[in-house]
């Protein structure tokens, strides 16, 4: 909610701005579902820190609980820029028909060497010790067919668990999942960002496995658009991703660390002391500092998907992607940098 008024005073503040130039700003409805593992809500928390919004587009930012509705939206033309997982990426293509669709850019990875990769969560005092012990139990998603789904359901797959079957999984938003685990109502949840690292979740909560184990080396979210927009709005696409690279090297900027810290704990409204220890350092996810995301990492996630029966059928994500964009960003912002 307080990111939505964020937001909304930014617009305020803008439009005085659009209504002084013969050109009107183009309206960037971004989608984002976890932040700060999203950093989208988190570039106009700072004046200046994103210098084309205001000048070349407003951004309207849209809440989403997990990444499957914002792929519904992005196919009824409801959303301009989504930041979709690796399995809705697949399912809007192959289900929702957007042939048109486009990754531009790396939004965050899990499970790249010497970083972050999402734990999966039980009781310490369960008698639950491997993957095979989730018999019968409670499972929690934020999503069916969301990421962390589907590496949920590849690991009870590779243990010989029919997720249909052999557990029952059910739909809750990522902040009730602590509080459902805590009371028994559900055996298991998936400790994403920055979730996983809430010290009341640690103190009664071990990690059964993460989604390195279930999945490898994945392309968690990244940036799409389809292609209509991006051929529309090229120049200002580009702007926007020469303001998210800006905004992302700030972030990664030890120097910076203090201030990211409380301009998150702010919008959040969580102490800084929640932050201080990971965000934005090796222990977070991560962030390509040019923008690019793993492409060979996508195809795989992709691959397996098809093998565990959540495809039809695979798809070469080269002809999907467009790093033309986020390329020609960097280039501005290096240049920029005099480098």
């Amino acid at each position: 909610m307080r990111l939505r008024r964020v937001a909304a005073a930014f617009l305020i503040a803008t439009f005085a701005v659009a209504a002084a130039q013969a050109k009107p700003l183009v309206h960037l409805r971004i989608g984002w579902v976890v932040t700060p593992a999203d950093i989208f809500p988190l570039m106009f928390l700072k004046p200046g820190l994103a210098p084309h919004a205001g000048k070349t587009y407003i951004p309207e930012l849209i809440h989403f609980r997990g990444t499957s509705t914002e792929m519904t939206a992005l196919a009824t033309g409801a959303l301009d820029i989504g930041a979709l997982a690796y399995s809705t990426f697949a399912l809007s293509i192959e289900n929702a028909g957007m042939s048109d669709l486009r990754v531009i850019a790396d939004t965050f990875q899990d499970g790249v060497p010497g970083y972050h990769t999402n734990p999966f969560d039980v009781r310490k005092k369960s008698a639950i010790h491997r993957v095979e012990d989730l018999k019968g139990k409670v499972l929690a998603t934020n999503e069916t067919g969301s990421a962390v789904d589907v590496a949920l359901r590849a690991m009870l797959k590779k243990h010989g668990l029919d997720p249909k079957r052999d557990v029952t999984i059910i739909e809750a938003p990522f902040p009730a999942q602590r509080a459902m685990l805590q009371e028994g109502t559900v055996d298991l949840i998936p400790a994403v960002e920055p979730f996983g690292f809430d010290p009341k979740l640690r103190a009664f909560a071990r990690v059964l496995f993460t989604q390195r184990q279930a999945m490898g080396r994945t392309q968690m979210i990244f940036t799409v658009a389809r292609a209509g927009f991006l051929a529309k709005h090229r120049a200002v696409m580009v702007d926007f991703l020469e303001d998210y690279l800006r905004v992302l090297h700030y972030f990664l900027d030890p120097a910076h660390h203090e201030e990211a810290v409380r301009l998150v704990a702010k919008a959040t409204r969580r102490k800084p002391s929640f932050y201080a220890a990971w965000l934005f350092t090796k222990r977070d996810y991560y962030r390509d500092p040019e923008g690019l995301p793993d492409l060979a990492a996508l195809q795989a996630n992709i691959v397996l998907q098809k093998k565990l029966g959540f495809l039809k059928s695979s798809l070469d994500v080269r002809k999907y992607a467009d790093l033309s964009l986020v390329k020609a960003a960097a280039r501005r912002l290096r240049s920029k940098a005099g480098r």
